[in-house]
């Protein structure tokens, strides 16, 4: 059996990746309280592009930073930057469920912007997808809530770059090599978030236990892209693709474990009308596909 047969591999590393990335957004959360979010963004990008030059560089060599677009790349990475840096200042003002869930908004905000980027066509699909899933993060932000409004406004800024990332992804992957996109979206973020390091960095110093903290932030995200990348590899896209929208519940228990926060009822509909659209718009792109 060859890996793309191996659905339930695929789907097992896909889980495991949606844990890691849940990890990490509970790990920032806790750290921002502290810490200088620019500091852990440097930190998470820091360690990520070490492990891929310890693990990878030795036999790739050269051919890890091998592009025909390299322009592109770099405007690629630094979006995922403004992602990261955006979605962790949202996380240290918003519970972990209800942020996580409004960052899924991405395949609504991709579905629309792919047609004046891409030359997609919009159907019915992608409208009444993104309408429902926008209604389900009106429930979430309703006015009344629990939920800081330039918190949300931080994460709603992280969606929209995530998705104008991910478009760029499409219009890379067909001609760049995966481990090379992967490798200058840490390369980047390190350069970057270092070259801006007099702008935010004042201390305090972490302690011991706290620098652990700060390095697991770099080994979540190095772990959680392998296993994605991964788990491409046993599974299309099409059955993987609902698998995503695990990290909620991830998310929703160590939100519940950790911080002693639990959803109340109406953010649970919001949550879960945002996951069924963009659930929805996945399986319908696959039976178009």
């Amino acid at each position: 059996m060859s890996a793309a047969q191996r659905p339930l591999r695929g789907i097992l590393m896909m889980l495991a990746a949606d844990l890691c990335f849940a990890l990490l957004d509970a790990t920032a959360k806790h750290l921002s309280q502290k810490f200088p979010v620019p500091m852990l963004v440097w930190a998470r990008y820091t360690l990520h592009c070490l492990l891929m030059l310890l693990f990878l560089a030795p036999t790739m060599r050269w051919r890890l930073i091998q592009t025909r677009h390299p322009v592109k790349q770099v405007v690629r990475a630094l979006l995922l930057v403004a992602v990261t840096a955006f979605a962790m200042a949202a996380f240290k003002r918003l519970p972990l469920a209800e942020t996580t869930a409004l960052l899924f908004v991405t395949p609504l905000f991709v579905a629309l912007l792919a047609g004046p980027l891409l030359g997609e066509k919009l159907r019915r699909l992608h409208w009444s997808a993104s309408i429902f899933g926008f209604l389900g993060a009106l429930l979430i932000a309703r006015p009344g809530g629990v939920i800081d409004p330039p918190g949300i406004a931080l994460i709603l800024v992280a969606a929209l770059c995530y998705s104008l990332y991910q478009i760029q992804t499409r219009q890379l992957s067909p001609s760049e090599d995966t481990l090379t996109m992967l490798f200058y979206t840490a390369l980047v973020g390190t350069l970057s978030m270092s070259l801006a390091a007099p702008l935010y960095w004042s201390g305090p110093w972490p302690t011991g236990m706290e620098a652990g903290l700060i390095a697991t932030l770099g080994l979540y995200g190095g772990a959680g892209h392998f296993l994605l990348i991964r788990a491409f590899r046993h599974a299309p896209a099409s059955t993987l693709s609902p698998f995503l929208y695990a990290q909620l519940i991830w998310a929703t228990l160590l939100g519940w474990l950790v911080y002693d926060h639990w959803p109340d009822m109406l953010s649970f509909v919001g949550m879960t009308i945002i996951a069924g659209s963009s659930i929805s718009l996945a399986l319908g792109e696959r039976r178009s596909g």
